[in-house]
């Protein structure tokens, strides 16, 4: 993968449902539980401090207010998939799930992999944090 068009070209090819797309920004919506549950997942390039282009995969599981700290650290240290983080969503912050990939060594199967996962586990822990499909 060298470039963020190449991944929304096959987000397309791939069957994906692809809701939202501007510069460097997908959004894929993923239907989990034969359509019972849904969660969206944020594709984006960022650049790094050196202008080296990554992939993020993110979700949003749930607002931030009430989450205790130590138990996301302790998330992010025993994960071996996606870290967890707070980011804006519609001016609240947000507990988000989170992975970056630089482009190099980056194939089609792996950006699959990454929506899926992420997209999964983000929907289980929003389950464990909420009682309904927020996102």
């Amino acid at each position: 993968m060298r470039t963020f068009e190449q991944i929304r070209r096959h987000l397309h090819t791939a069957g994906f449902r692809v809701t939202l797309e501007e510069d460097r920004l997908a959004w894929v919506e993923l239907s989990l539980e034969n359509g019972q549950r849904h969660q969206s997942i944020f594709l984006a390039e960022i650049d790094d401090e050196y202008g080296r282009p990554f992939l993020r995969v993110s979700t949003a599981i749930g607002a931030a207010d009430g989450i205790d700290a130590r138990q996301a650290l302790a998330f992010n240290w025993e994960s071996r998939v996606g870290y967890l983080a707070i980011g804006d969503l519609d001016g609240t912050a947000h507990l988000q799930l989170c992975e970056n990939r630089p482009y190099e060594g980056l194939n089609l199967s792996e950006v699959d992999r990454l929506v899926l996962e992420i997209g999964g586990m983000g929907d289980r822990m929003e389950r464990a944090l909420s009682d309904g499909d927020l996102f």
